[in-house]
């Protein structure tokens, strides 16, 4: 057998963290575990991604973006 038994676990090289109450809401964005922005809205993500050499075609590829307590359209808290 050539298959491994356990299941792919990536590690991507962005991270947005849950939404923090603020005026308005943010999510902090993490690239290769180093905080680089609060986000207000995706076009932040996708814009400090960019100036960090990162290129993302799909924002919901877990192997690209981890979302953390919730999911790309989570902006505001619960």
């Amino acid at each position: 057998m050539t298959e491994i038994a356990s299941p792919h676990i990536s590690t991507p090289r962005i991270m947005v963290l849950k939404v923090q109450p603020g005026t308005p809401p943010f999510r902090i964005v993490e690239i290769d575990g180093v905080m680089v922005c609060e986000a207000r809205g995706i076009t932040d993500v996708l814009q400090v991604a960019a100036v960090h050499g990162i290129t993302v075609r799909d924002l919901d590829d877990p192997d690209v973006v981890r979302w953390v307590g919730g999911d790309k359209l989570t902006w505001l808290p619960h």
